[in-house]
């Protein structure tokens, strides 16, 4: 009998608590064709590391599916992210599959960190703040830092529909968090990408590259910030 109870009690035994992100991203992406956001995102990695100086040395703390770390010209990368969604390391990527407030990083090291719609996903401000400092010790001095997330103050309507998103920025308390964590604040973009790449258009290369150097269209169509800051 004893035995019986053992078992049914591994049958119904409770699901681990929180998020499944591993199908919540699966759910969130299935219409997405990965090919031509990864071509999309060649043209923005290649654009964000010139704003930021061309780091050599450069963290991605929330690398997702790796369009960014995979695409930007850097000698050295690194990305860090919950769960593996795909063979990032092929690409020459150093990756670290945990939580970036666990994880242990070389100190003084990085001369870049990237991250890209990240923050919101905290579950505090005092949490923003946490990985800012944390990842401030581990960028060398000089170090560049940029920052892109949704803008709350022009897409409020539709920032809640992700289900794991917790914390409210803006460009404002961006920039806000980044001085209060020791950075010095170089650029300052309130308007920069659309919101999701869900559009009436097909993600195309060629078009993102004339947006990226068009910041006249950044006002009506951008939604998202895109800060830098120096260590």
């Amino acid at each position: 009998m004893e035995a019986l109870d053992a078992d049914y009690g591994a049958a119904v035994a409770r699901p681990v608590a929180g998020i499944n992100y591993e199908r919540l991203y699966d759910y969130r992406f299935r219409d997405v064709d990965q090919a031509g956001r990864q071509a999309v995102w060649r043209e923005i990695a290649s654009y964000v590391h010139g704003r930021m100086d061309r780091p050599q040395r450069v963290l991605d703390p929330a690398a997702g599916r790796g369009e960014f770390i995979t695409a930007v010209p850097a000698a050295e990368r690194w990305g860090v992210d919950l769960v593996s969604q795909g063979d990032i390391e092929a690409a020459g990527v150093k990756m670290i599959i945990g939580d970036i407030m666990d994880t242990e990083l070389p100190a003084g090291h990085f001369d870049g960190v990237f991250l890209s719609n990240f923050l919101e996903h905290l579950p505090s401000q005092d949490a923003v703040g946490t990985v800012l400092g944390k990842l401030r010790a581990a960028m060398s001095p000089g170090g560049r830092i940029g920052i892109i997330g949704p803008n709350f103050r022009y897409c409020a309507r539709e920032y809640f529909d992700c289900a794991d998103h917790t914390v409210i920025l803006t460009h404002v308390s961006m920039a806000e968090h980044l001085y209060a964590a020791g950075f010095e604040i170089t650029l300052t973009v309130p308007r920069f990408l659309p919101y999701s790449f869900r559009g009436l258009l097909p993600p195309s290369p060629r078009l993102t590259r004339v947006y990226l150097h068009t910041p006249p269209l950044w006002r009506p169509l951008g939604k998202q910030f895109f800060l830098i800051a120096r260590k």
